[in-house]
């Protein structure tokens, strides 16, 4: 696992915070859910194609 995967997802974590502040603060609170829930999904197809990219590893790493 290499340690850029997780600064990358520890930087949007923080831009995401960031930006949920400053929207509830300002009363915007169904844009500041929006945020949040564009953040994860952002990491989550991260995370899934690394998955992926493990499993095809895998794959190659057992065939015979």
């Amino acid at each position: 696992m290499d340690i850029d995967l997780i600064f990358k997802i520890a930087a949007i974590g923080i831009i995401v915070a960031v930006l949920n502040q400053l929207l509830v603060r300002s009363g915007r609170e169904e844009q500041a859910l929006m945020t949040t829930l564009a953040g994860l999904v952002v990491v989550l197809m991260i995370l899934v194609q690394e998955i992926s990219d493990l499993f095809d590893m895998i794959k190659t790493l057992f065939q015979f």
